[in-house]
């Protein structure tokens, strides 16, 4: 076994050609093991295998800096560089993360988890570099789905014009989390074609140089004529013209001729781009024919490849669903998303009305702002993203829809904290910062109905409207669900010794709290705020005033959200007679791991809410 040689950082150096290809079949194997059982990002690290091998077999990683964009792709990097055995902890909590971890090993040189920003981090490395008079690498590895950012092409742009020694490995595998679409995604479809132009080229040179006296100059004369016209035919030309030395397309399965193109683009001068093309889901069969479904999973069997636990209803599918209902009695309903039509519940909607869907790629804030161009026109777009993907969009949110005060419905799934995937995906901090942004309303469901009932207002509203609502299913069902009004809390039950002020996902919580204090003879009014922005300030006061003691519970951080909106209003209100306690997530990034286990570590799950309740308030 090849792998059992793999124990440290360069240990890959040692094994000849033969040996890393072998290698490359049993790192497939060792990731089907573990992902089978822990879930996690599979099609997208069996597409990296060789590359990776490669890569290190070439570089330093104890000197050059490799800055993997997304990072999801680093399980092979992990395994090559001493964590083959952690890997079997991966994504669990107290375990190895998903993503590049700065803490977690030197050769993990940026902290990664969000698209587009390798190239911006890979020129701060080589231009520190530059300054401080080193030698070492700097290589930023980044799929063609995450060029379609804008950041990407910035940062392109940036490194082009910047002179400095810098590769940019272009990962091209024709996928992001759904397809790749955009022109992105045609200049690179020209781009693999390449070769057969190259090839056509030199024969035809030989040729011609055989003719008799004028052979060479007609080669002259050919040369200069095709310089005006080679972008059309080279798209390369594109990186060649904005600064960089292309090289590629290379087969990004063939270890040994990525070796030698990667040890001639060391020695090299300046901005290189090297294209690789490599296949999403390499070695898996099910894998290769689904790379979408395949690209984020939770346990699966490997044999059949099907998920060990039958996915029930989510959020999403009830949005997805509700939306195409809607869409068939508002006409102007258009759905926009950013590379995650599966993700968000839209597949059914972009088949059933492709006119009226756009997956603009990885590019929120184009989306937002394309979504503020259709709005202005009377259009009514539906944005879903997931929450910690509309952090890149802030400025658009604020700037282009709620300075003109547009009718745009900004859904954010995977609101709350998402668990296995970490730090830089949990959804906890989508009500501080859109709270803050003015002419905006911010609506969370506590169940599917009440979700489908605000989809239902947000279409008639005439305004920017956030619906937040977290990953999977929903908690537990309230019936009746009252009508909702602008600005309205509802009252799910009534009580006289404890008010449970709270929000969307966190609305079923206060009810189970509710339920356990009852049997201990306490009566709970539950004030289920749907609301954060506006706030029904008077329902809030009037339960406190009567109850004098309250909690309030939310999915989301300490700081800016539920939590601050009340407290905020105990100030305004003076009402210095009334015992509160707060309960969300503390102000600091959460790590990865299980929503239960993250909860009960934080104190925000049931039971130690209750009996934080009983020892602060009955005891």
């Amino acid at each position: 076994m090849q792998l059992d040689r793999i124990n440290k950082t360069n240990d890959i150096k040692k094994l000849s050609i033969k040996e890393k290809k072998e290698l490359a079949t049993e790192i497939r194997d060792y990731l089907l093991e573990i992902v089978s059982k822990n879930g996690g990002h599979l099609a997208s690290n069996l597409g990296i295998v060789e590359l990776t091998i490669a890569l290190e077999s070439i570089f330093d990683v104890n000197k050059d800096k490799i800055i993997w964009d997304v990072g999801h792709q680093c399980y092979v990097h992990k395994i090559l560089t001493g964590r083959k055995d952690s890997l079997k902890t991966l994504r669990n909590h107290g375990g190895i993360s998903g993503f590049p971890k700065v803490s977690e090993s030197k050769t993990d040189a940026f902290n990664t988890g969000h698209s587009s920003t390798s190239i911006s981090a890979a020129m701060g490395f080589a231009l520190a570099r530059d300054i401080n008079h080193k030698n070492n690498h700097v290589i930023a590895v980044i799929g063609d789905g995450a060029l379609t950012g804008g950041m990407a092409l910035e940062a392109l742009n940036h490194a082009g014009s910047s002179g400095t020694n810098i590769i940019v490995i272009l990962n091209d595998n024709e996928m992001s989390i759904s397809k790749n679409i955009g022109g992105i995604n045609q200049l690179l479809t020209k781009l693999r074609i390449r070769k057969n132009y190259t090839k056509s080229n030199r024969f035809g040179k030989r040729v011609v140089n055989h003719i008799p006296i004028v052979g060479s100059y007609l080669v002259h004369f050919v040369s200069r004529m095709k310089s005006s016209i080679k972008q059309m035919i080279i798209p390369g030309m594109y990186f060649e013209e904005i600064g960089f030395r292309y090289l590629g397309p290379v087969d990004g399965h063939n270890i040994a001729d990525l070796e030698d193109l990667l040890s001639k683009a060391k020695d090299l001068e300046g901005p290189t781009l090297i294209h690789v093309i490599t296949k999403k889901g390499k070695g898996y069969k099910y894998a290769e024919e689904n790379p979408d479904q395949f690209h984020g999973v939770s346990k699966f069997d490997l044999n059949t490849g099907k998920a060990v636990k039958f996915k029930e209803a989510d959020y999403s599918k009830i949005f997805g669903d509700k939306l195409v209902e809607l869409a068939k009695h508002h006409k102007k309903i258009v759905a926009i998303t950013a590379a995650m039509k599966d993700g968000t519940g839209l597949t059914r909607f972009s088949e059933e009305y492709p006119d009226r869907f756009f997956d603009v790629g990885i590019a929120e804030q184009h989306a937002l702002t394309f979504a503020a161009g259709l709005a202005s026109e009377g259009m009514i777009p539906f944005v879903s993203i997931y929450s910690s993907f509309y952090q890149r969009a802030y400025d658009q949110v604020i700037h282009d829809i709620c300075l003109q005060n547009l009718h745009v419905v900004m859904c954010v799934d995977r609101a709350g904290v998402v668990g296995n995937d970490g730090a830089t995906h949990q959804g906890l901090l989508d009500m501080s910062f859109f709270r803050l942004v003015p002419n905006i309303t911010i609506m969370a469901p506590r169940d599917f109905q009440e979700l489908r009932m605000m989809m239902e207002f947000a279409v008639t509203y005439k305004g920017p409207i956030v619906i937040r609502y977290p990953r999977g299913g929903e908690s537990r069902i309230v019936n009746p669900t009252s009508e909702i009004k602008y600005g309205t809390a509802d009252i799910i039950q009534k009580g006289n010794d404890l008010s449970i002020i709270t929000i969307g996902n966190s609305v079923a919580k206060g009810i189970s709290i509710s339920e356990k204090l009852k049997i201990d003879g306490y009566s709970c009014e539950i004030v289920n705020c749907r609301f954060l922005k506006p706030l029904d300030e008077k329902t809030i006061l009037k339960s406190i005033r009567k109850t004098k003691k309250f909690i309030v519970i939310e999915d989301g951080t300490i700081i800016g959200g539920l939590c601050s909106a009340v407290k905020e209003l105990m100030l305004q209100n003076h009402l210095c007679d009334t015992h509160g306690e707060f309960y969300a997530f503390p102000d600091h990034f959460i790590e990865h791991g299980a929503v239960s286990v993250l909860e009960k570590k934080y104190k925000v799950d049931v039971d130690s809410i209750y009996k934080d309740v009983l020892k602060k308030f009955f005891k």
